[in-house]
């Protein structure tokens, strides 16, 4: 079965949930798994709090778009779960809430099971608990409606609005109820080919030749199979040198135009 590898990367102020992040040479090498790589990541509006405490339990995904009831969900594994305060997480500041592999497809919505220990502190530092009306069973929900692609990297952004989500009842207590604001894109594609002839062991190294001003220009790559097929994953959209070298020799293709949504075929012929 194919799967999508599905990453939760947590919270901003506003809500940024995301497929995607790039790693390091070693995870961005593949020779076809039939997955594609999400994040979830949380951002927040600020609203007029010194914090806002959510306690996170578990993010499961709804993968049936014709059933919103109680089949059809995902528990994504990996899970950090913990209580984050929301206002942490403002100016594209994110951290990773989990990560797992999921069937390539559609996705309908996500889900955060929260616990018990929410709380809001107030602007005199008064501490208040913070109400969840079905967190802690239905969880909180969020359509996303996102068609999942192989070996393609996503970012969704949940952008959650904590000043509309925060309300006041008349006896001084707050419930939360969420406004949030999911976005999804293609962040990351790819390039894979075929190398011949097939000596297992060819090396391919893929350079992005303008990164930007201020990005770190890094190297990513890996190794052939037995086949001589290679796939590259996770690379942002842009221009690539791609090296590809052999015993005693070495071939360049200098611009290869990689796209945020999809894999771009490179075959090499060392001989």
């Amino acid at each position: 079965m194919k799967t999508s590898r599905f990453v939760l990367p947590a919270m901003l102020l506003g809500l940024t949930l995301g497929l995607g992040a790039c790693s390091k040479d070693d995870d961005k090498t593949t020779t076809g798994t039939g997955t594609s790589r999400m994040e979830v990541r949380l951002t927040d509006a600020p609203g007029d709090y010194k914090e806002v405490n959510i306690d996170i339990r578990s993010v499961q995904v709804h993968k049936d778009a014709s059933d919103n009831g109680t089949t059809g969900w995902v528990t994504l594994d990996n899970i950090k779960p913990g209580i984050y305060n929301l206002l942490d997480f403002s100016n594209g500041k994110d951290t990773l809430l989990a990560a797992s592999n999921l069937p390539v497809g559609h996705i309908s919505q996500i889900r955060l099971v929260l616990g018990n220990d929410n709380s809001l502190v107030l602007k005199d530092g008064t501490t208040k608990a913070l109400k969840t009306p079905s967190g802690q069973t239905s969880g909180l929900k969020v359509q996303i409606h996102a068609d999942l692609k192989e070996d393609v990297t996503y970012v969704v952004l949940l952008d959650f609005d904590a000043a509309k989500s925060i309300v006041a009842r008349g006896n001084g207590e707050y419930n939360l109820k969420p406004v949030i604001r999911a976005i999804t894109q293609a962040v990351g594609g790819g390039i894979k080919g075929t190398v011949t002839p097939a000596e297992a062991g060819n090396e391919i190294h893929a350079i992005e030749t303008a990164p930007g001003a201020n990005a770190k220009i890094d190297t990513f790559g890996g190794f052939t199979n037995s086949n001589g097929a290679y796939m590259i994953k996770g690379l942002t959209g842009g221009t690539y040198k791609v090296d590809f070298y052999a015993p005693n020799k070495k071939k360049t293709v200098n611009t290869v135009v990689v796209t945020n949504d999809k894999l771009t075929t490179l075959d090499m012929k060392m001989d």
